[in-house]
């Protein structure tokens, strides 16, 4: 059984062209997806095997932190695209990094919040993570000093202090 391909999509709603037409801003993470992958197999288009990729990791939550061989395992992903999908995915973790490898200063809770958010959101357990601070508030060094359970994370002071 074959389904609908990309070339059998019209020119203007076919992923790449609307990028290069509209923005990113305007794909769906599957369309995203598609325009990493790049080509489908000989029995699905790449917008179908990015939704089936999509939906086996239940969106992209899960996917940032899938392995190679998690990614592997669903037909029609070998390891090229496998390496292409773990390679954008430290892309982006990097890049959100590299925002605040500048310097960022942290006035108040909420600064601390902004920070250290995006990394963070979606850890499954609890971390303790240190921000060492210069006298301008900046931050200066980052380090994740014990890795808890579920909902606690039992640190004693010297392990802050001696880093």
């Amino acid at each position: 059984m074959r389904t609908s391909f990309i070339r059998d999509v019209a020119k203007d709603d076919q992923p790449r062209e609307r990028l290069l037409a509209e923005g990113t801003g305007s794909l769906s993470n599957t369309e995203l997806l598609a325009i990493l992958l790049r080509t489908g197999s000989k029995d699905e288009s790449v917008l179908t095997l990015a939704n089936r990729i999509l939906y086996h990791f239940d969106g992209l939550r899960l996917l940032k932190d899938a392995t190679m061989e998690e990614i592997t395992e669903i037909h029609g992903i070998g390891v090229a695209k496998a390496a292409q999908l773990l390679a954008a995915f430290e892309l982006g973790r990097r890049m959100v990094r590299l925002e605040y490898k500048q310097r960022y200063s942290i006035r108040n809770p909420e600064d601390c919040a902004k920070y250290m958010m995006e990394e963070m959101r979606f850890l499954q357990q609890e971390h303790f993570v240190c921000l060492y601070l210069n006298t301008k508030n900046q931050v200066i060094h980052r380090q994740t000093v014990f890795i808890g359970s579920l909902n606690a994370s039992i640190v004693h002071p010297r392990e802050v202090v001696r880093p």
